[in-house]
């Protein structure tokens, strides 16, 4: 896919904005101006306090706008399996000069030949989650719209997300302990270099009904979620994919929204990163040969954890580690034998209407890190949802 940039600017908000530092726990740039007079942390960079603590300069300095033309069409995407073309449509920051120069978000409008536009949307995490974003996207589309204002203003306070003073860590966050590494003796070793591969597989609704239906085994009374369900089936599943031995442990990752776990519950409106990681490490060989219903009622057990208690106290811990990064996730965090499976169901992703209707795709451009997945609903409606995975290929 050939993308070819046409023009770029900074868009700043359409009005004067407070000028402040914030604590860190129709596609038009006019609409986008607007929104930003609203969000306006969006449009600040980032800097370092008097301690040198990240945070967020609310300087209005701008979100960098793209316009792109492709001479590919909307049919040539491939149904829109995340891979390098795709991530094109995407604005790609350019880090080589310092934090306070980057743009905490970017947009590319990227014209097709069929008469299509795409919207990709970069934002950097220390700003956002994936709620925060789509917040963002909606009420950016209600401007286009032509709507006199925005129907849910975001809530602007982030230090409702402060660790407790003084910090007191009441429990062990097993999240930011490094992951198990992979045994020498399974095929897929530290020495096998073979590459890892972006798939998309679609569930449907009878396949989910089935999988519902397989939960009620053994006598279980318990109405889990669909995502805990099809959670505990991918784990099990890769385990016996990767043909682990017995006695290697796995670890699961599976980042979890804080805003209605917290005590009071945050509004879905609140402007930030509210993601946590529910974890959990098991063995091999009890994913492999124990009932389903067992494997449920660990994913479950996790994330019924996940409550004002334990979220305060992730908050505390990481609050008390004399440096931050050595609790940072990096790129091999998700390597085999280790997933993240990150739900995006209750993401509002097809509600952005710039005047044109309903999207027709949504999701992640591009997956590059091996063992995430992504559980994304189905653009039509029709009950069945996708699995968007980055594993390492076995041949």
């Amino acid at each position: 896919m050939d993308v070819s940039v046409k023009r770029w600017s900074m868009i700043r908000p359409a009005q004067d904005t407070p000028k402040e530092r914030q604590w860190i726990s129709n596609l038009d740039k006019e609409a986008l101006s607007k929104t930003l007079v609203q969000f306006y942390p969006m449009a600040g960079r980032l800097g370092h306090d008097e301690n040198g603590r990240l945070e967020i300069l609310c300087n209005a300095e701008g979100v960098l706008w793209i316009e792109a033309e492709t001479t590919s069409a909307m049919d040539d995407r491939d149904g829109f399996t995340p891979c390098s073309k795709l991530r094109k449509l995407v604005p790609t920051a350019d880090y080589s000069g310092d934090i306070s120069s980057y743009p905490l978000i970017m947009a590319q409008v990227t014209t097709l030949k069929c008469g299509g536009v795409c919207l990709g949307i970069a934002t950097h995490h220390t700003l956002t989650d994936g709620t925060t974003t789509l917040h963002f996207i909606n009420s950016w589309s209600e401007m286009a719209r032509g709507l006199p204002q925005i129907s849910m203003p975001p809530l602007i306070n982030r230090t409702l997300l402060r660790a407790r003073v003084p910090p007191i860590p009441r429990f062990h966050h097993l999240e930011y302990d490094r992951p198990p590494s992979l045994y020498t003796s399974t095929s897929l070793g530290p020495n096998n270099h073979k590459p890892s591969t972006v798939s998309v597989f679609k569930i449907t609704q009878n396949q989910l009904n089935t999988l519902k239906a397989k939960s009620w085994e053994h006598g279980n009374k318990t109405n889990y979620s669909t995502y805990t369900i099809l959670v505990a089936y991918i784990w099990r599943c890769a385990t016996k994919a990767w043909d682990l031995s017995y006695d290697q442990p796995t670890k699961l990752h599976m980042p979890t929204d804080g805003r209605p776990r917290l005590h009071p519950p945050l509004p879905s409106t609140y402007l930030g990163n509210a993601m946590f990681a529910a974890s959990l490490i098991a063995l091999s060989r009890n994913l492999q040969s124990e009932p389903f219903v067992n494997t449920l009622e660990r994913v479950h057990g996790t994330l019924q954890r996940m409550n004002n208690e334990y979220l305060r106290s992730a908050l505390d811990y990481l609050e008390t580690l004399p440096d931050i990064t050595v609790a940072r996730r990096t790129p091999d965090t998700y390597h085999c034998p280790n997933l993240s499976i990150n739900k995006w169901t209750r993401l509002s992703l097809y509600d952005a209407d710039f005047g044109w209707g309903r999207p027709i795709y949504m999701g992640p451009a591009n997956v590059v890190h091996e063992g995430k997945i992504y559980i994304l609903p189905s653009p039509t409606n029709d009950g069945s949802l996708s699995l968007v995975a980055c594993l390492r290929l076995l041949i």
